[in-house]
């Protein structure tokens, strides 16, 4: 197990937290701490952090965003809002919701489900999926202030994660399907050359179409993008490119000089006996890419 911290000004909520960590076994209450605190490296891995939405100065949302990638610990925000509205943000910034008031019985469901599963893992894929960018829902939650978050997590010109928000989500999953021994695909596809913003939104949208809620799927660079793929082993990885190609094709996508967008994919998967870190499922579905692109199969799964 490890220590709940939590951020706050509340004392109600602080003495609330206090009593539902006393009440579950193996878990330690290490008090209230701040933000920057737990951005300069408080905690260790596997430590678990709950940021009051009304922690002030800044709203919790902003809060959450700080430390994601910066603490070492599950994020959790503790609010009293529609879930409907909370859920959503909180994923997108990292997070899982706890509701008000903070009981044991609540705290330990909650921590039991965020190790284990996302939201949403049994949805098929391509069937309802949903990542667009909840613009609405920051409004609703921070006021206005969306800018920042944007920012931080997404890419700009296809509405997908950013570099360094993939290599947050590479970290988690990896030791999510390391933990619970479920498989887990990574994905490197791309094209050569460059593409309009046209264009990329309209690759983006392909890519969305033939996902589930639980995937992970982020810019790389100017013409390649990777994913995560939790509970999919490489056939289904497989598929899902395979359909990528195959819209891109039909839709008659093509680069900055009007080439048709030769895309190629590499695949990786774990568990695999050459895979013992996250560096290693990357690399070699990084490897797998250049592979396809050089050999002009347009998909190459690493074996």
């Amino acid at each position: 197990m490890g220590d709940i911290r939590i951020v706050t000004s509340n004392e109600v909520l602080l003495n609330s937290a206090q009593a539902a960590v006393a009440a579950l076994d193996g878990w330690q209450f290490a008090g209230a701490a701040t933000v920057d605190e737990l951005v300069s490296g408080c905690g260790e891995p596997g430590d678990v952090v709950l940021i009051d939405v009304h922690a002030g100065p800044e709203n919790g949302y902003e809060s959450c965003r700080r430390l994601t990638g910066s603490a070492r610990a599950r994020l959790f925000i503790v609010g009293d809002g529609d879930r409907s509205v909370s859920g959503p943000i909180a994923g997108f910034c990292g997070a899982h919701v706890l509701d008000r008031p903070l009981t044991a019985a609540a705290l330990r469901a909650a921590l039991d489900d965020s190790a284990i599963r996302p939201s949403g893992d049994t949805q098929e894929r391509g069937q309802g999926a949903t990542h667009g960018l909840p613009e609405a829902m920051l409004q609703d939650l921070i006021g206005g202030s969306t800018q920042t978050i944007l920012r931080a997590l997404v890419d700009p010109d296809t509405g997908l994660f950013n570099y360094e928000f993939l290599n947050f989500k590479l970290d988690e999953e990896f030791k999510r399907a390391r933990r619970f021994g479920t498989p887990l695909s990574c994905v490197m596809l791309g094209f050569e050359g460059q593409a309009s913003d046209d264009v990329l939104r309209q690759l983006a949208a392909a890519f969305l179409e033939t996902s589930r809620d639980t995937d992970v799927l982020g810019r790389f660079d100017e013409s390649s993008f990777l994913f995560f793929l939790p509970n999919t082993g490489p056939d289904g990885a497989r598929v899902m490119a395979e359909r990528i190609k195959a819209i891109a094709n039909a839709r008659g996508l093509s680069d900055l000089v009007g080439d048709p967008l030769d895309i190629a994919a590499g695949i990786s998967f774990y568990p695999h006996v050459d895979i013992t870190r996250r560096e290693d499922l990357f690399g070699r579905a990084r490897e797998a890419f250049f592979a396809a692109r050089a050999e002009g199969t347009g998909l190459v799964t690493a074996g």
